[in-house]
């Protein structure tokens, strides 16, 4: 993935993981779109990652039949759901210089990704995320979902003092050495993952750069809110008492770095005990 530019630098690299579960009938279109995106308009070197959470459909075989196909695509398959399980152990692993998820229905719009990754690729900032509610941010969802999300964050800026918009976007990336460090302080292997994430990064004073994002709601989001919402006051609890008695700080979070890489255009060319398959 680590490849050279004409003067002979390494150029720096970016792994986005697509997480699924059941997609075997979106799966196929929204990766090719998304491979076709990149290959024309991402001016560094890519991967695209399918991590199938135990689909108990054709979605394995469908992202095996992918990276057959596709020449930057790959595939992890885990016997165990969870969007958080998929995300540590890809991101864990990852030889990219930037790691990332998007959901697979591509509801963020595409052209939002590289100003996601560029600060950390400069060395300017160690965690983005997509905003749904930042001002400039065009957004087409219902009432409920609209509500919840902005009560959820409510919550999180008045029980953790979180700094972050939008903790719920299907939009993230973060510098890889920064997670690797903060992977084995991440206890949730579910939804509360992102916030757990992003929690950790402002205690231990990590800059957060936040993407505004045109998004457009997903009718058939196979999230449960209810279920998502308890687990996430559950989360918000235990992320509580760390903080209360300092178990949130850590010692090994490596320091930005400027990198003298440039951040091209958009268009420019791109010179667990669990069972895991792999495909590439």
């Amino acid at each position: 993935m680590n490849e050279q530019n004409a003067g002979g630098a390494r150029q720096r690299s970016v792994e986005i993981v697509v997480p699924v579960y059941n997609e075997a009938h979106v799966l196929a279109g929204s990766v090719g779109r998304l491979h076709a995106y990149l290959e024309s308009s991402f001016p560094f070197p890519f991967t695209i990652t399918v991590a199938d959470n135990a689909s108990t459909d054709a979605t394995w075989q469908a992202a095996l039949d992918l990276t057959q196909r596709l020449p930057h695509v790959h595939a992890v398959h885990l016997d165990a759901k969870g969007r958080g399980r998929a995300l540590k152990h890809v991101w864990s692993r990852s030889e990219a210089d930037v790691v990332a998820y998007m959901d697979v229905d591509l509801s963020t719009g595409l052209e939002g990704f590289l100003p996601l990754v560029a600060p950390l690729l400069s060395g300017h900032s160690d965690v983005a995320i997509g905003s749904r509610l930042h001002r400039q941010s065009a957004v087409q969802r219902g009432a409920k979902r609209e509500f919840i999300s902005r009560s959820y964050n409510l919550l999180l800026k008045a029980g953790l003092a979180a700094r972050f918009s939008d903790a719920q976007c299907g939009f993230k990336a973060v510098r890889t050495e920064v997670f690797r460090a903060l992977a084995p302080h991440i206890e949730d292997t579910a939804w509360f993952f992102d916030t757990e994430l992003l929690v950790l990064a402002q205690r231990n004073k990590l800059r957060i750069h936040e993407v505004p994002v045109d998004w457009i709601d997903d009718p058939d989001s196979r999230v449960d809110i209810v279920r998502t919402a308890l687990d996430d006051l559950k989360g918000m609890r235990r992320m509580f008492k760390q903080t209360i008695t300092g178990r949130a700080r850590i010692a090994a979070v490596p320091h930005r770095t400027r990198t003298t890489t440039p951040v091209l255009p958009a268009g420019a060319p791109a010179t667990s005990a669990e069972h895991l398959e792999y495909a590439s």
